[in-house]
């Protein structure tokens, strides 16, 4: 297989932090993967094997609402830089609202800024920890359970079994995304 050509003609955006990685001020017991800025950095298992996969199956973005030097430092970390993604974008490439429900501001990952640059609305596939995030994305987004540095962690080995399966499909907005572990346990 031709390691420049993906498998599936699509686009996977990634999230960070609580997503692929959970960065904390104090450490953890168990021992961190990497420091960034003042930040332990502790990278969820099977993140390596889970982004190897997903560069050859996909195009691949990071999407964080973090600062634009976290994340660049972050992806520089899982990587080794940013040659092989479509884009890494920050906070800066979110738009804010404000959800009144918890009272609080919430950074969104608006699909439209994607199809402005070119991609198909039906051919994006977004994973994130955070369903907020992706409110306005109900056909593309995957949700995550949060990782918060759990050593046992298998959410990646299940959504790369689960993204070889939502790969080939022709429009992924029509597939019903929520459940979607239970399908892959199934």
């Amino acid at each position: 297989m031709d390691h420049l050509m993906p498998r599936f003609d699509k686009l996977l955006v990634l999230d960070l932090d609580e997503t692929l990685i959970h960065a904390v001020e104090t450490p953890l017991p168990n021992r961190w993967d990497f420091r960034v800025f003042d930040y332990y950095v502790y990278k969820r298992p099977g993140v390596d094997e889970f982004l190897q996969t997903c560069l050859d199956w996909f195009a691949v973005g990071v999407w964080s609402s973090s600062g634009v030097l976290y994340a660049d430092a972050v992806v520089r970390q899982l990587l080794g830089g940013p040659e092989r993604l479509a884009f890494v974008w920050s906070a800066s490439n979110c738009a804010r609202r404000y959800d009144p429900e918890a009272g609080v501001p919430v950074s969104g990952k608006d699909l439209k800024k994607l199809t402005r640059k070119g991609f198909q609305r039906e051919r994006i596939i977004m994973i994130d920890d955070s369903p907020e995030k992706l409110a306005k994305n109900y056909g593309n987004g995957v949700i995550v359970r949060p990782f918060e540095g759990d050593p046992a962690d298998d959410e990646l080995r299940l959504l790369l079994k689960y993204l070889e399966v939502l790969g080939p499909v022709e429009n992924v907005r029509a597939v019903e995304k929520r459940g979607w572990r239970s399908r892959v346990l199934g």
